[in-house]
């Protein structure tokens, strides 16, 4: 997969995209946004992939924002469409794949850039990440989900705080606060993401699917949760990752899984 502003890697069914605009500190624009969704569908789709790795290219930031010389000139109507256009290709559609995606923030991870570390399924920071959402300080508000998902990951009183002041946090306060779920050094980061893509890895593509969509449906508005887990429960019964994983286990073997 060839693309101009990121870059995409399979090994071994595992896959890693780097956003790869370094003299820009990785910052979204349209034509990035772009060219994620195509590679997020494309490796969603492959057999192969079992987990996905995001992270950004350099030691410097992990997304440092949106490029804000592109909307800058917008009216109210482009605006919105921004925001709109923007979570339907690449923050709601990471947030609902269903291949798992874990963020290595390996550096800033601002506005944008945090916005999209948090559409990810869970977040490892290295010990130099700095985290935040300074759109106020613009005159505008985070639009690419981060009003839902940081209140979601961290708490309310946390969230206004963080949004209202257009502070930054560390990686420690970050994990503190459960929106990272582990810290290391930057030159560990990366084997370190792919030490927990590997456990995931193990285990059935099917079922973690169904659970990265069942998690999601207590956040969605007009779904019980606990009906969309007995619904999905009850469909695993009809796969042939269950068969299989159940029969290993009996049989006592690892389970070799037919895959997604």
């Amino acid at each position: 997969m060839n693309y101009e502003n990121i870059l995409a890697e399979k090994e071994n069914g595992l896959a890693i995209v780097t956003i790869n605009r370094p003299t820009k500190l990785n910052a979204l624009n349209k034509a990035t946004i772009q060219e994620l969704h195509e590679a997020f569908k494309a490796l969603d789709a492959d057999k192969e992939v079992k987990a996905i790795i995001v992270t950004g290219s350099g030691e410097k930031a992990f997304v440092a924002g949106a490029d804000i010389s592109e909307f800058a000139d917008f009216n109210v109507a482009q605006g919105g469409e921004l925001a709109a256009k923007g979570q339907e290709l690449l923050f709601d559609f990471v947030e609902n794949l269903s291949t798992p995606v874990i963020a290595a923030v390996n550096g800033f991870a601002l506005g944008g850039g945090l916005e999209l570390a948090m559409a990810a399924h869970f977040r490892v920071a290295s010990d130099n990440a700095k985290m935040g959402l300074p759109e106020v300080s613009l005159g505008v508000i985070p639009g690419y989900g981060g009003t839902q998902r940081l209140p979601q990951l961290v708490g309310k009183g946390r969230a206004m705080e963080l949004i209202m002041t257009a502070g930054m946090i560390g990686a420690e306060d970050a994990k503190a606060y459960g929106l990272v779920n582990h810290v290391v050094p930057q030159a560990e980061l990366l084997d370190f993401c792919k030490g927990i893509a590997s456990k995931i890895m193990k285990n059935s593509p099917v079922a973690i699917s169904a659970a990265i969509k069942a998690i999601n449906a207590n956040f969605k508005d007009g779904v019980n949760g606990y009906e969309a887990e007995i619904k999905a429960f009850g469909e695993a019964f009809g796969t042939a990752d269950f068969k299989e994983g159940t029969t290993a286990f009996l049989e006592k073997r690892k389970a070799d899984f037919p895959g997604k």
